[in-house]
């Protein structure tokens, strides 16, 4: 098996960080908040939207209207 430095250091900071958090996500979720709101940054929330185009709307895709690999069937 090789190893990945990069995922091992992804994996121990994800542990400290759950363990540090009491070991749950609700916990690490509630201490990032705290954290997010102690560094004073603004926090802007956006609401996104879909916008739908000619190109978005079903079935107006040459490629939609393939028929699907027999594989998939």
């Amino acid at each position: 098996m090789t190893t990945n430095q990069i995922l091992d250091d992804l994996h121990n900071t994800r542990r400290r960080l759950l363990a540090d958090a009491g070991g749950t996500i609700e916990g690490l979720g509630a201490a990032l908040r705290k954290r997010q709101q102690a560094s004073g940054r603004r926090i802007l929330k956006t609401r996104r939207t879909i916008r739908c185009t000619e190109a978005a709307k079903s079935g107006d895709s040459a490629v939609e209207n393939q028929p699907s690999p027999l594989g998939d069937r």
